[in-house]
Order: C-alpha cells, then structure tokens, then sequence
C-alpha cells in the first residue's frame, strides 16, 4: 500500500513538473515569436531608409549631416546585439528618421516628389508594425516572466534554467513625453 502510495505521489510530482515545463517552454517560445516579428519589421524598416535616402540626397545636398546620420543610425541599428542594444539603437534610428522628415518638410519640392512620398508611406506603415511586434514581443515578456516568477513554478525555472526575458522598452525618456500641441 504505502509503495502505491509513493508510486502516486511520484507520478503527481513528476506530472507537474513535466506541465510547468511545457508551460515555460510554451511561453519562452511565444517570447521568441514576439522578437522574430520584431525582427521582420526591423528588417524591412532597415531596406526602405537607404531607398529613402537616396531619394532625397539630390534634394537636401547642404543638409549632409542629417542624411548622414541616418545613415549611421542605421548601421549601428543592424549591428546591435540584444534586446537592450537593439532597442536603443533602433529608438537612435528613429530620432534620426524624424529629423530627416523634419528638414525634408522645408523643400516644396521634395514634398510633392512621389518616390519620397511612397518611402515615408511605407516608413510609416512598417513603424506601425514595429510598435504592434514591440507590443505584442512585451506582452509575451511579461506571461513569460510572471509565469517563470510564480510560486510554485519558479522551483522548476530556477532548475532548468529558464532565465527571465528582456522588454523592449524606450530608452529616450524624450520618447515618454506627452507632446504639446499648440492651436
């Protein structure tokens, strides 16, 4: 009887161990589709900007430096490593962007040409879904990180090495403030 009883316990740990690690290993996986969608927009984000430059060098010839910057913005953003590294490097990226915008605002020219208005189109669009891949990358972080934090299930992370996973936050604290609009 009492080895039964041993047998039955056994086979309850064992079942719950095997369930927390299908859990972990479920949410780990989600958390790891959340940075490959990031990384798809990332990519194509990273195809249109030299388009974009391109399209714009002829137009803004005094205005090197920006063009210039968004040039290196890029590069560092496709080299960076990790989820912090990228994550600063892709926020660099996108002040430059902005800026770029900003300037190509003051040439009437520039404005009413088709190519740069496709590019920033398309710009925009896959800004859009980098913000909905960064959005749902966080909220996968964030069940991954509960679940690997909670009692009882942080004995078996802990034991097979499931590390917390990083958020892909704003490293700009400018990027957190409320704009101001002025009438």
């Amino acid at each position: 009887m009492e080895l039964w009883v041993g047998v039955g316990v056994a086979a309850v740990v064992l079942l719950y161990l095997v369930t927390v690690y299908n859990m972990l290993v479920a949410k780990r996986n989600q958390v790891r589709n959340g940075w490959s969608q990031i990384d798809v927009q990332l990519k194509r984000r990273h195809d249109l900007v030299p388009n974009l430059v391109n399209a714009v060098k002829g137009y803004l010839g005094h205005e090197r430096q920006v063009i210039e910057e968004v040039t290196r913005t890029r590069a560092a953003a496709m080299a960076a490593g990790g989820v912090a590294g990228r994550a600063q490097a892709e926020n660099a990226l996108t002040q430059a962007l902005r800026s770029l915008f900003a300037v190509a605002e003051d040439y009437p020219t520039l404005r009413a040409n088709e190519n740069v208005l496709v590019l920033q189109e398309e710009l925009s669009a896959t800004e859009n879904r980098v913000a909905f891949a960064r959005q749902f990358y966080n909220d996968a972080v964030q069940e991954y990180n509960t679940a690997r934090g909670s009692f009882p299930p942080i004995l078996v992370a802990g034991l097979l090495r499931f590390v917390p996973a990083e958020f892909f936050a704003l490293q700009d604290p400018a990027e957190r403030a409320v704009p101001q609009v002025q009438l």
